[in-house]
């Protein structure tokens, strides 16, 4: 059986596969030409991450596929429904890449607060002729340690955000109308550990109380974050968005971080990807990285593992 991962995939995701006798395609299709590589290599398995779309096109007209999968958490980009009603498997990888997404939050985090996105871009300009300008300029950084964290999606990458978050000494707290209450394991090098209980409360008391927010929240059709709700938050908050693109209203970030509303923002996803818009590439309170939150080795090499361990026990 042929497996293609037109995303890619993990050299260990394909070495199990190909321990089980499936042959892995690394070739990437473009989206217009799928239904025809699927059906002129009988492909029974077809891997995506975020690039792929899996329509309604592909599950109707490509006979011999048998399981879809996704290498990562979100699959927005894939009809899971419609396919499994046409008798099609939906796998996904949803703890593999939780660890290096909250690990990615607290880079945007870390950065933020010390203005370190912005010094990288002035310092190899200035850095010789304006060094006090600019050490006056970022001088003014503040500590995690203390602050509260308000988390707004409590799942497994929520979790593991506020293990980060419990560990740096920050106070959480989270909002998740699917979640009452979460126990947080922390695990030390030495083999000791503790657990914290985090109870979720409103999403209006997160909004006043945090003093900085991180998202890890599925695409929805409406704003979690848009006018109203930054209008509740504290002067100067800050927020990171590593979960997906139109969770925020991006219009109501720059205007709110113009303002002077807002302190800073980290995102790592966007509205309008893969062409984010202008204003928020040019804005320097924002910290940008480019839709990279599970692109770790480790996290990579753990979804692999995992899509295989899944087709190998759905086909074997």
């Amino acid at each position: 059986m042929k497996v293609l991962a037109n995303d890619g995939v993990s050299q260990s995701g394909i070495d199990a596969l190909e321990k089980e006798g499936f042959e892995v395609l690394t070739t990437t299709v473009a989206q217009d030409q799928l239904v025809d590589f699927i059906n002129e290599n009988e492909i029974s398995v077809l891997l995506v991450r975020s690039a792929t779309k899996v329509r309604t096109d592909i599950i109707d007209n490509c006979p011999t596929l048998k399981i879809i999968g996704r290498g990562g958490v979100g699959m927005d980009n894939i009809d899971v429904a419609y396919a499994r009603e046409k008798g099609l498997s939906v796998i996904n990888t949803p703890a593999a890449s939780s660890g290096s997404v909250a690990e990615l939050v607290f880079a945007h985090l870390y950065g933020s607060v010390r203005f370190l996105h912005d010094s990288n871009r002035n310092m190899p300009l200035e850095g010789d002729s304006k060094f006090k300008n600019l050490k006056k300029a970022y001088g003014s950084g503040i500590e995690l340690r203390g602050k509260t964290l308000g988390v707004l999606g409590i799942g497994r990458i929520g979790q593991a955000t506020a293990k980060i978050a419990i560990g740096v000494g920050m106070n959480v707290i989270a909002y998740d109308p699917f979640i009452e209450e979460v126990e947080i394991p922390l695990e030390f090098f030495d083999g000791q550990s503790l657990n914290f209980k985090i109870k979720t409360v409103s999403k209006e008391e997160v909004l006043k109380q945090a003093d900085f927010f991180t998202l890890h929240v599925p695409a929805q059709k409406e704003y979690v974050i848009g006018k109203p709700e930054i209008e509740q938050m504290k002067d100067g908050a800050g927020i990171i968005n590593a979960a997906r693109g139109g969770v925020i209203d991006e219009v109501a970030l720059v205007e709110a971080l113009e303002s002077g509303k807002l302190g800073f923002a980290g995102l790592d996803v966007f509205e309008n990807e893969p062409s984010p818009a202008i204003k928020v590439l040019m804005n320097h309170k924002i910290s940008l990285t480019p839709h990279i939150g599970a692109a770790t080795g480790e996290a990579q090499d753990r979804i692999g593992q995992e899509l295989a361990d899944q087709i190998v026990s759905i086909l074997k």
